[in-house]
């Protein structure tokens, strides 16, 4: 009986460990197989995105004109299994022959929000001090038209297309085409000209057709060109591609500003420190025809701007605005508005090294004496470096 229980317990054991090592041969398996499926990926080429020119299909080809991202134009085949190919879509092709093998999902043919900052400002007139005259003219021109178009059905005139923003840096011409957008809910898209200016041939003119694209899916908008100059300068004959780029993408500017396609509620405000320097087609009658300057404040205006700045801060008693304008004016005669808000700023961070909760007399004539001698010395860098 002992035996036969023994033989019983060893065929058990042996069953079972058969089957054991059977299963663990399996996975090893499936593990082998999905390991080499991976390697075999990882070796194949990566495939190029193109965009479909034009399709020719017949009863025994199935051709397409892509063009690469180079801006090289070829004629390929088309895999069997891609169905109702468009042209304008986006697809895979292979790096060897080219041949078309998958769509791809591609609703925008360049990545133009990466080149944009897209935002709903949060700047009121009543943040802005000094400028006035200015914010009138930018109300008339941008504001108006937008919140009260029928007005100009009425009296049978076309509003601006844009204006043009002009003077020293720090004066808040920023701040002006961020207000104007708060002030008519408009989406606020700021571009840098030197952004526009792309490597190949034709992509900085796509660009610029893009951002105009998504000024209109977004309208109202308002579309701020900072640095224009960087793009709209002089032309001037020269045989460089870069030049030759830069013509291109400012003529698809010009053609976007003033071509067939409406811009309807979208406003272009142009920003410039150079307006010496730019080109006269930027600015004739039709485009950026409005040119409003931007100059440093008055004693006014620089009291206004260090209301503004000042409103939030704890000041001491013995702090006279007026005392201190005087004395931050009286050397160089001028001062802007982003060197008003340094000063705040700067008085801030004594009263705190101060271990103080309120910004003193001091403070503020500290803060004066620093951004006075950073701005000297940033002068005097440029006389020296240009």
């Amino acid at each position: 009986m002992k035996d036969e229980l023994d033989k019983a317990v060893f065929s058990y054991t042996t069953t079972s460990q058969g089957h054991d090592v059977e299963e663990e041969n399996r996975i090893l398996r499936e593990t082998v197989s999905q390991l080499r499926t991976e390697i075999e990926r990882y070796r194949a080429p990566a495939l190029l995105v193109a965009e479909v020119v034009e399709v020719h299909i017949n009863k025994n080809r199935r051709n397409a004109v892509i063009k690469v991202p180079n801006g090289n134009s070829f004629l390929v085949n088309i895999s069997s299994n891609i169905k109702n190919l468009k042209a304008g879509e986006g697809v895979l092709v292979e790096q060897k022959n080219l041949t078309v093998v998958d769509k791809i999902n591609s609703s925008k043919k360049f990545n133009v929000e990466q080149f944009v900052i897209i935002e709903k400002p949060k700047i009121n007139w009543s943040d802005i001090g000094g400028l006035d005259k200015q914010i009138e003219e930018i109300q008339e021109v941008v504001e108006l038209p937008l919140k009260k178009p029928e007005l100009f059905k009425k009296i049978g005139i076309t509003p601006p297309k844009g204006i043009l923003l002009h003077g020293t840096p720090g004066t808040g011409k920023t701040l002006l085409a961020k207000a104007v957008a708060k002030s008519t809910n408009s989406t606020f898209i700021e571009i840098v000209g030197s952004e526009l200016v792309q490597k190949f041939i034709g992509e900085g003119a796509k660009l610029v057709k893009e951002i105009f694209t998504l000024a209109r899916e977004k309208a109202p908008s308002i579309v701020f060109i900072d640095e224009l100059d960087a793009l709209a300068a002089k032309r001037i004959e020269t045989g460089t591609s870069g030049e030759r780029e830069v013509q291109r993408t400012f003529m698809q500017l010009l053609a976007e500003i003033d071509g067939f396609k409406n811009l309807g509620n979208v406003k272009i405000i142009g920003c410039t420190n150079r307006i010496d320097i730019l080109d006269s087609a930027i600015i004739r009658p039709g485009r950026l025809d409005r040119l409003i300057e931007v100059p440093n404040p008055s004693f006014e205006g620089v009291e206004e701007i260090f209301k503004i700045h000042t409103k939030n801060m704890s000041l001491a008693k013995d702090v006279k605005i007026k005392e201190l304008i005087k004395d931050l004016i009286k050397d160089s005669g001028e001062v802007s508005g982003a060197e008003i808000k340094s000063i705040c700023t700067e008085a801030g961070y004594f009263a705190i090294r101060d271990r103080k909760t309120t910004v003193t007399k001091k403070n503020l004539k500290d803060a004066i004496q620093k951004v006075k001698k950073e701005e000297k010395d940033y002068q005097e860098y440029r006389k020296i470096f240009g």
